[in-house]
């Protein structure tokens, strides 16, 4: 490690339990934030740019730099002198759109990078889960693609599952929304019935969107354990909902905890269509809404 080392981490964001798979689902989407790190100044410095670049903290608070610090940390290094960081951020933050796992997950491989590389994708990913809490997000962002994560003890197990070329279409409110609220409201205790619900469903959505069989997934996209009441907490949520499977939508869900909407459909064309949809479904609540049209992406976080 060198003053003036430097190298390029780019980012996906991703979309998180898919309906039924609460918790364990989470998949890439090729939208990307892209971050550089230098090894000079003095100090931490963060500067960003991007549409929600005014939301960010540029010091030594920023996630990026915090997660970037951890793994020295980790590594049993002393912290750089002088760490510089430019991000492009097209992730919307708060989003449900997973920006801090990607703030997480770049910040980690832009330190791991410029130490040498001490610690395997294994270990990354249990570190990203523990800095950000969520490891169906940090999962897709690291790996790509479909990724299903479950705990076993004190380890992450991880599967990757490579899909057919699949569109979404995304809405993104602007709204106040915390992550710890909309989880916070969730019940402790759920019927066994709905669990079970749940349980024979998740396996059915990976297997149609692993097979693109969009038909299939449009009978198994439910869930009984979040969404409803996540949705009560989106203000024209449910308007924009049924504005999706009106358009023509395979299925549709809310991404992560919220409060962006995301729709499946089956061709590239239908994907800023159906957001724009939703968006107007929004915006008819008084609420404005940025409509996305997205791939999936293959390709989990990369480093340059």
């Amino acid at each position: 490690m060198t003053t003036g080392a430097s190298c390029r981490v780019r980012v996906p964001a991703t979309t998180a339990n898919l309906g039924p798979g609460f918790d364990c689902l989470g998949l890439a989407l090729d939208l990307w934030n892209d971050m550089r790190f230098s090894l000079e100044g003095a100090g931490v410095s963060v500067a960003t740019r991007g549409d929600h670049s005014g939301e960010i903290p540029t010091d030594v608070s920023n996630l990026v730099a915090r997660s970037f610090l951890r793994l020295y940390e980790e590594a049993g290094a002393a912290p750089p002198a002088g760490l510089s960081i430019h991000c492009d951020l097209r992730v919307p933050p708060s989003s449900g759109l997973g920006s801090s796992a990607s703030a997480v997950v770049g910040g980690l491989l832009g330190a791991n990078t410029l130490l040498g590389r001490p610690f395997d994708q294994v270990r990354l990913l249990e570190l990203a889960a523990e800095i950000d809490g969520h490891p169906d997000n940090v999962a897709a962002t690291l790996l790509g693609g479909l990724t299903i994560v479950v705990r076993k003890g004190r380890r992450l197990l991880t599967k990757k599952i490579l899909i057919p070329e699949a569109h979404v279409a995304v809405a993104v409110p602007t709204l106040a929304f915390s992550t710890y609220a909309a989880r916070a409201g969730l019940p402790t205790q759920v019927p066994m019935k709905d669990a079970v619900f749940n349980l024979g469903r998740t396996p059915l959505v990976v297997e149609a969107l692993r097979t693109g069989d969009f038909e299939l997934l449009s009978q198994v996209m439910e869930d009984r354990l979040h969404q409803a009441t996540r949705l009560r907490l989106i203000p024209g949520g449910r308007a924009a909902w049924v504005a999706a499977q009106q358009a023509g939508a395979a299925a549709v869900a809310i991404s992560g905890s919220g409060p962006s909407l995301i729709a499946f459909v089956s061709l590239a064309t239908d994907a800023l269509r159906v957001a724009r949809a939703m968006a107007d479904a929004f915006g008819a609540m008084g609420v404005v809404a940025q409509p996305l049209g997205l791939s999936v992406s293959a390709a989990g976080a990369t480093v340059a």
